[in-house]
């Protein structure tokens, strides 16, 4: 249903370029969009909702990352970031990372994780770089408002992303990542709102070395408790060190006394393994995303609270 309610990504940024009339529909649209670089051609799908093509706005642009051995296709499928797009008026983007030779089986370069796109060195920071470029000069989007979200070794991009184009994003979102406590400081504040399972056996929260089907793919350095990403971007936003902690039952919030518009938050999900909490399972073997919180919808709500200063 999502397909049927949103534009391919060339007509809608055909009547979304500024001043062009829009081409004809093409018979046989492709889903994939190729951006080469690096000398790699990179693939990415782009969600224009009609709504948000009619009105010729600047809308948000909300990047989303892929885990690790994921594909744009199960990202959507997963994490319901197109719908929520159609219904509050912004451009979704899922770019993919690489692979040694599987289409389906793609990683990003996040340091110390994971596979092919750290073993050799993919330059991820400045294939994203320049996809937000890419399309902002193909769509109006508003450049205080570019957020990144992504799960697992995608969340891990995200944190890495936000540190490195932090003169560009506004915000991140984190699902079921971490840190590895040798990142460097963001140049500019960045928001931060991060989501985790306290039974996650893949990224444990207490940190440490990975567990799970994935755990070659990481090269043994460990992360850092959970909690270590609001430490991080708590003084990287000029927050209070000391944050407040708020026991829900299910879950456990922790936030911090930022700048307004630097806000700092925490889910900790009690029962949350390495899901994306309130969407769908990966895999019939993955770990049950629970219904404690719409994680897509606290993200966004997020996001639209927090433009770039």
């Amino acid at each position: 249903m999502v397909a049927a309610t949103l534009l391919d990504a060339h007509d809608a940024g055909a009547q979304l370029r500024r001043g062009r009339e829009a081409p004809r529909r093409r018979e046989a649209p492709r889903e994939r969009e190729v951006l080469q670089h690096g000398g790699r051609d990179r693939t990415y799908v782009v969600r224009v909702p009609e709504a948000v093509a009619r009105r010729n706005v600047p809308v948000p642009l909300v990047v989303v990352l892929h885990g690790g051995g994921g594909n744009a296709d199960n990202a959507e499928r997963m994490f319901a970031w197109s719908e929520k797009g159609r219904r509050e008026g912004f451009i979704v983007v899922y770019p993919e990372g690489t692979a040694r030779g599987r289409r389906s089986m793609y990683t990003w370069n996040a340091g110390h994780c994971c596979g092919f796109a750290m073993e050799n060195r993919v330059d991820d920071v400045g294939f994203i770089d320049a996809l937000i470029t890419q399309l902002q000069r193909e769509y109006t989007i508003d450049p205080a408002r570019v957020y990144i979200t992504g799960m697992s070794n995608g969340a891990m991009m995200a944190h890495r992303l936000g540190i490195a184009l932090s003169h560009r994003v506004a915000a991140i979102a984190p699902v079921v990542g971490a840190l590895f406590g040798d990142e460097a400081s963001p140049a500019s504040p960045v928001s931060a709102i991060v989501f985790n399972g306290m039974v996650d056996q893949s990224v444990p929260y207490d940190g440490g070395a990975g567990g799970g089907i994935g755990a070659r793919a990481w090269d043994g350095t460990p992360t850092k408790p959970a909690l270590q990403q609001g430490t991080f971007w708590a003084a990287a936003n000029g927050c209070a060190s000391a944050p407040s902690v708020d026991d829900r039952g299910r879950l456990v919030v922790t936030s911090y006394e930022c700048p307004r518009r630097r806000d700092v938050i925490l889910y900790a999900l009690k029962d949350g393994g390495h899901a994306w909490p309130g969407g769908k399972r990966g895999t019939r073997m993955g770990d049950d995303p629970g219904t404690a919180v719409d994680a897509t919808a606290l993200i966004w709500e997020f996001f639209a609270a927090h433009p770039r200063r």
